[in-house]
């Protein structure tokens, strides 16, 4: 807000906000940047310590859609580990995770010992969705994403063994995410990138 009002510009006040007005605007605030004195950018600016990161999208307003056993190394290992089968899926395996398992980055999990005993965790690469869109062609898909971000994609291993998909991925606390969102100029080729995660710091 304090951009905005240095800059004369009705900035908006969250990110949804800010992926409802369209990719266009991000090359408007980019431009603004640059003509943005350092001194202005002074009397805004705050040092790590003083704020604190949240989630980049704190609400998502659906549900976060993921593709499980998407690795064959991934399902080799489960096999390995979980006693599940070491079959490849034929077709997709979709699941998600509601917009109350989101927080942000180096939160702390809540661990409830009555369903799980084997809480996991994998780093994903989030695809932040930008448009309203429905049946979209394959090769027009990336037109309709706005950005990109990490989720930490927590699991309760031992009730996704027993089948129970939503209670193993969708537990409040389950999807850390952050700590930045990168809009998709930033990233040229979404298959490139190296990915990581911290536990327990």
């Amino acid at each position: 807000e304090d951009f905005g009002e240095i800059s004369n510009f009705p900035l908006p006040i969250d990110m949804l906000d800010l992926i409802d007005l369209g990719f266009e605007i991000i090359e408007e605030i980019t431009e603004m940047i640059k003509e943005t004195r350092e001194i202005d950018f002074e009397q805004i600016g705050y040092t790590f310590d003083e704020v604190e990161i949240l989630a980049p999208i704190q609400r998502p307003r659906k549900n976060i859609i993921g593709i499980g056993l998407n690795y064959t190394e991934h399902v080799a290992e489960s096999a390995r580990t979980l006693d599940t089968t070491g079959k490849l899926p034929q077709k997709p395996i979709i699941f998600s995770k509601p917009p109350t398992a989101v927080t942000g980055p180096n939160t702390e999990i809540i661990l409830n010992t009555k369903l799980t005993q084997q809480l996991d965790w994998e780093v994903e690469l989030a695809v932040v969705i930008g448009d309203y869109g429905k049946y979209v062609p394959k090769e027009n898909a990336l037109d309709y994403v706005f950005g990109y971000t990490v989720i930490n994609d927590i699991s309760a291993r031992d009730c996704r063994r027993e089948g129970q998909w939503i209670v193993s991925k969708g537990q409040d606390t389950f999807a850390p995410m952050g700590p930045y969102l990168v809009t998709k100029d930033e990233i040229p080729n979404p298959h490139n990138l190296n990915l990581s995660l911290k536990l327990n710091g």
